[in-house]
């Protein structure tokens, strides 16, 4: 039970405003990360405010997701990493590190992630939204917050 479990949150398609990421070592959290990052030209999609609530003047003095990248690089790197809905967050990482020219297969991890999506559909689970899964597993959630996201999916991972 060691792995890393993270969570975007985006601006617009794949240009995070927002990263929670939970460091779980033998099945004990031991590290949380959180930032706010200013996406490119801080711009946003309205439905993506509506989401997690993260607005522009939030991010306006953020830093960019190169500078936040050595952070999420030391927590990722070598790791089994985890999400919910794991396609999603993957990509996010993925096309900000092409953005700013970072190579994906320097982190060194799965191309595919664990998802917990995908653990909690072959258990019989619908829907299997996180808050649907948390409710059910009775794992407290502030929904669309990074952190919260992320912490959440830990400990769905480790009720699998």
């Amino acid at each position: 039970m060691t792995f890393t479990a993270i969570d975007f949150e985006t601006a617009t398609g794949h240009h995070p405003c927002s990263v929670g990421i939970v460091t779980v070592e033998n099945g004990i959290i031991v590290d949380e990360f959180v930032t706010l990052i200013k996406p490119p030209k801080n711009e946003y999609n309205p439905f993506t405010i509506r989401v997690h609530g993260i607005y522009p003047k939030d991010t306006i003095n953020a830093k960019t997701f190169v500078q936040v990248y050595p952070e999420i690089e030391k927590r990722l790197k070598n790791r089994v990493v985890v999400a919910h809905n794991e396609s999603f967050d993957r990509n996010v990482l993925m096309k900000s590190m092409m953005l700013y020219g970072l190579q994906y297969e320097d982190l060194n991890i799965a191309e595919k992630w664990e998802c917990t999506v995908k653990i909690y559909k072959a258990k019989g689970f619908k829907p299997t939204k996180l808050s649907d899964c948390c409710r059910e597993m009775k794992i407290q959630l502030n929904h669309h917050e990074a952190l919260s996201d992320a912490r959440a999916c830990a400990k769905l991972y480790m009720l699998r």
